[in-house]
């Protein structure tokens, strides 16, 4: 089964304003279709939009998780793009419900510029162990990622990569994808620490 990148950023405020960012996030997405994977986002617009336009662009496949009911409401309502997508899932689940959806049907998540919204994805990936890469100078909270986990007390994983370049940040997840998939069970995090009393949650 091919491996699927889970792309999440921006839809829209100022970071949509810089183009260095978009020209970034088009740059992501080609290069997962070129290293033949498949592209998830949120089926929105701004920097995920950019990134799926680069993935068909280079004949990528891109399946987009919408928070909407139906086409419909995905157009209407949530004013998001269906042009880039091969696939789009409507969960009628809203934007923070679908944000779970959208990581977990990650191989591995890949984090550009963003808010709140990015970051609460982020947040997602981390806790569930699921592989991350996160492109640095893209806007954002991507430069603030450790600062973020210091205030949180956690620490660096050995599944959480960064780099500036989008095509070196793709082949190095895909290669930490092979070498130390996703979890397998919910909660992995939890089960790991009632095995060892050394291990704590912070919440």
């Amino acid at each position: 089964m091919k491996i699927k990148i889970g792309i999440m950023g921006s839809a829209s405020g100022p970071i949509m304003r810089n183009k260095g960012f978009q020209k970034k996030a088009y740059r992501v997405g080609k290069a997962v279709a070129e290293n033949n994977c498949y592209l998830v986002n949120g089926a929105c617009p701004g920097l995920p939009e950019e990134a799926a336009r680069g993935a068909k662009e280079a004949s990528g496949t891109c399946i987009g998780i919408s928070p909407a009911f139906s086409q419909e409401e995905h157009i209407k309502v949530y004013k998001s793009p269906i042009k880039n997508h091969d696939i789009i899932i409507y969960t009628g689940f809203g934007l923070m419900e679908r944000d779970i959806l959208n990581v977990r049907t990650s191989s591995g998540v890949i984090i550009l510029g963003g808010g709140i919204g990015t970051l609460n994805e982020f947040t997602i990936a981390y806790d569930e162990g699921i592989p991350l890469g996160v492109l640095l100078d893209g806007g954002g909270i991507t430069n603030h990622i450790p600062k973020i986990l210091k205030i949180c007390k956690r620490k660096i994983t050995k599944n959480l990569i960064f780099d500036k370049d989008p095509g070196k940040l793709v082949k190095r997840l895909i290669k930490l994808i092979k070498k130390d998939p996703r979890p397998k069970y919910e909660d992995n995090r939890v089960r790991k620490a009632k095995k060892s009393k050394t291990i704590k949650i912070h919440r």
